[in-house]
């Protein structure tokens, strides 16, 4: 697969990187969270699990975010579930799609998968967000959109942008009530950044099948030695279905 010149519906060049593998009629797309891009270590030891297990993978940046062309300042929830719709019409030769979504990317995959029933076919969310305007409240309140950053990460200013509409998002719990594709959630019960209670609310919320896997003791990136054991419940919950 050419991901050399991947745009988005603004024009913005997508910065993305694929693990291949023979025979798989899948492709995982792969999605980051809040501040984060596609080479962060949990989604490339992630790619890197999956293909060896025969599932072919695109790990992306949203616009705004890492290499990929845009301003981070308007990178918000919004604009990044418009850009996993746009990636969606990579699927070549009838691949079925499986999105996986860390954190942010977790909240972008449910609001999509609701909505795009026929061109996702399986969902992953590692702790993934529900309570989007909370989150961002929460780790951002007490900074001043324009002056203030995220995480103090010199290149991630906080813009309002990014807080009113994280405010209009609100939850994605309606979103979950419409996802009718297998649903596979995994969380840290040590995750301090998005906890746990949130995929549980998800799965609650659910009216499609879901498994829900909570990791003792893993914090909200993951720690290097569950990747495999990652990538082998996706394959397996894939294989299962």
């Amino acid at each position: 697969m050419d991901v050399s010149n991947i745009r988005n519906r603004k024009g913005l060049r997508i910065d993305a990187a694929y693990h291949a593998a023979d025979g798989s009629d899948w492709l995982a797309i792969l999605g980051h969270g809040v501040t984060g891009n596609k080479d962060r270590p949990l989604l490339v030891g992630l790619a890197e699990g999956l293909a060896a297990l025969g599932v072919p993978c695109l790990r992306v940046s949203f616009a705004g975010n890492g290499d990929s062309e845009g301003r981070f300042e308007d990178v918000t929830v919004t604009s990044e579930a418009e850009d996993l719709v746009d990636l969606l019409d990579l699927r070549s030769s009838g691949r079925k799609i499986v999105y996986i979504g860390h954190s942010m990317g977790g909240a972008v995959g449910t609001l999509v998968a609701a909505k795009e029933q026929s061109r996702i076919q399986f969902l992953v969310s590692l702790a993934g967000m529900v309570e989007v305007a909370d989150f961002f409240q929460r780790e951002f309140g007490e900074e001043e959109p324009g002056r203030g950053l995220m995480w103090d990460e010199p290149d991630c200013p906080l813009s309002q942008v990014a807080m009113d509409d994280a405010a209009a998002v609100g939850s994605t719990l309606a979103a979950a009530a419409e996802v009718t594709q297998p649903w596979l959630l995994i969380h840290g019960t040590a995750d301090d950044v998005v906890p746990v209670e949130d995929s549980r609310a998800a799965v609650e919320a659910a009216a499609t099948r879901t498994r829900l896997v909570e990791l003792p003791g893993e914090g909200h990136m993951f720690s290097e030695g569950v990747y495999g054991r990652i990538a082998r419940e996706i394959v397996d919950w894939i294989e299962a279905r």
